[in-house]
């Protein structure tokens, strides 16, 4: 990679490093939707402080567009409370009516400055590059200078409450109990969302800023159960989507931000097919595992239960199990070979016999209740 290639994939790497982090918890509180919500918001707060002092960028441009995010928030938070609609309804109601307010004032009083919802919504993280500071004479992108102090805010963040996020997260009457204001760290959550919504916009805009803050959240969720590891591989896949997003963005000659929000969703996909406790596969796999023990133990109760009697010469045979448990001739087989495997069952020509390993598995489903009872003396 060149020197602008890095400073494109170094700028959305940032965004998801910093997206993912406070994204997980997100996530986890099943407030995903907020982020989506803040990211649109934002373009109200944008247009109301240019009305109110002409800035277009800088430090009041980033307060009032974060102070948007997080009254759509507390106003969506406000509806859910009247119990008159759910709380995701309550999300969908707020953020497009302000959204839609703010792309009304740009387009009546803000026609003639850069300031426009395509902008906002889409960015252009190939031209980050064009826009530079000096630091200690060196030529910075400006996006990159501004997510740099927001990754290492949000990331700074989480390491000095992690315990208190991570108890809020999953147990918030006991983080209140405990004395940790649940209530607080939350706000302070959706407000460095909000933040980093901002300080994202102009470099890869709202749609990949949602993206990274969701998708890599949900992808380490899939696959590992800790909240430590999930932060770790949101951030691993945030970074990874960055580089392979880029680089297929590149080759097709199509939109970067787009290549990389792509490629969060290939890694989603991925982890929804292959992950080890979550996925399709593995769940299917595991499906498949209960119904074949299942199928072993019908096997057990039917050869007990004919055992020692008249008829078992005509009912402990493989042919008598098509009839009776309704299984076809491979089916059947496929059984008690399963069975000869697991040492439940001896097998001479047709007929079947119990071992004693599979008398007392079959008793113990037939009597559950007497696996643990003490034995008579």
């Amino acid at each position: 990679m060149n020197a602008i290639a890095l400073q494109i994939v170094a700028t959305g790497a940032l965004v998801g490093v910093a997206a993912s982090t406070l994204g997980t918890f997100l996530v986890l509180r099943g407030r995903a939707l907020a982020s989506d919500a803040i990211g649109h918001a934002i373009v109200l707060g944008i247009v109301l402080v240019w009305l109110a002092t002409g800035a277009t960028s800088g430090p009041l441009q980033l307060v009032g567009a974060a102070a948007a995010g997080v009254a759509t928030v507390w106003i969506a938070d406000a509806l859910g409370r009247t119990r008159r609609v759910a709380d995701d309804a309550a999300i969908g109601l707020t953020f497009p009516a302000l959204f839609a307010l703010g792309v009304l004032l740009l387009n009546v009083y803000a026609r003639d400055v850069h300031i426009d919802a395509h902008t906002v919504l889409l960015g252009e993280i190939g031209f980050v590059w064009l826009d530079t500071v000096p630091v200690f004479g060196v030529a910075v992108p400006d996006a990159l200078l501004w997510l740099s102090v927001v990754t290492l805010l949000n990331v700074g963040f989480v390491a000095t409450f992690f315990k208190e996020l991570e108890l809020g997260t999953f147990d918030p009457a006991l983080a209140t109990a405990f004395g940790f204001a649940p209530g607080a760290l939350g706000g302070a959550l959706l407000a460095l969302t909000s933040v980093t919504a901002v300080a994202s916009f102009d470099a890869v805009g709202v749609v990949l800023f949602v993206a990274f803050t969701i998708v890599p959240a949900a992808t380490g969720y899939l696959l590992v159960d800790r909240l430590a590891r999930i932060l770790w591989i949101a951030a691993g896949v945030a970074v990874a989507s960055s580089v392979l997003g880029y680089l297929a963005a590149s080759a097709a000659d199509v939109s970067i931000g787009g290549g990389m929000a792509a490629a969060t969703g290939v890694f989603f996909a991925l982890a929804l097919a292959f992950g080890p406790r979550y996925g399709l596969v593995a769940q299917r796999i595991r499906r498949r595992s209960e119904r074949d023990v299942h199928e072993n133990r019908a096997l057990a109760v039917h050869l007990f239960q004919h055992a020692g009697t008249r008829e078992a010469g005509e009912e402990n045979v493989v042919g008598a199990l098509r009839d009776h448990l309704r299984w076809s001739e491979r089916k059947a087989r496929d059984v008690v070979a399963r069975s000869l495997d697991a040492g439940w069952v001896d097998r001479d020509g047709e007929r079947l016999a119990l071992t004693e390993r599979g008398r007392a598995a079959a008793r113990e489903i037939l009597h559950p209740e007497r696996r643990d009872a003490p034995s008579a003396r």
